[in-house]
């Protein structure tokens, strides 16, 4: 397995793209049923499979991440080879970089607690994998405006 299992949650509104991947790979409803009761181990590498494919996709079309503490706000811009980085960080115990509203407060008065610091780097793993265990630790999905207005801030 490349990425994670689907939860139920997750595979409940795909259950006809599952369908349609069982079908390509051979698979039809009562044979599926029948793999379900009598090789559940065979079931589960199947869904497995479709969960690597489901999320391949997804990946492939995420542009923009955050992450976000109450003393660090980072945004990342996943290009094809590299991946760019938009640090925030304070030194100031009443800032909070971790919501919406408080960033938007921490930037709008002139503070010097405020560190900014831009980089980037080539992806030591796939862009995927890497956008993978980004998501795992905390990162959230982001998008281009908050990214260029991070930029202007610089």
């Amino acid at each position: 397995m490349k990425y994670r299992i689907l939860t139920n949650e997750e595979l409940i509104p795909l259950e006809e793209d599952l369908k349609a991947f069982l079908i390509v790979n051979g698979i039809d409803g009562s044979e599926w049923e029948k793999i379900n009761q009598q090789n559940p181990d065979k079931a589960i590498e199947l869904v497995e499979l479709f969960s690597d494919v489901v999320l391949q996709k997804v990946y492939e079309k995420i542009k923009f991440l955050e992450y976000r503490s109450t003393t660090s706000c980072m945004v990342f811009k996943c290009g094809e080879e590299t991946i760019e980085l938009i640090s925030i960080q304070t030194t100031d115990s009443s800032d909070d970089l971790s919501t919406a509203e408080s960033l938007h407060e921490a930037l709008k008065k002139e503070n010097s607690s405020l560190t900014f610091f831009k980089s980037s780097k080539n992806y030591s793993n796939t862009r995927e994998l890497e956008i993978h265990q980004m998501i795992e630790s905390g990162c959230l999905l982001s998008n281009e405006a908050f990214w260029l207005l991070l930029m202007k801030s610089l």
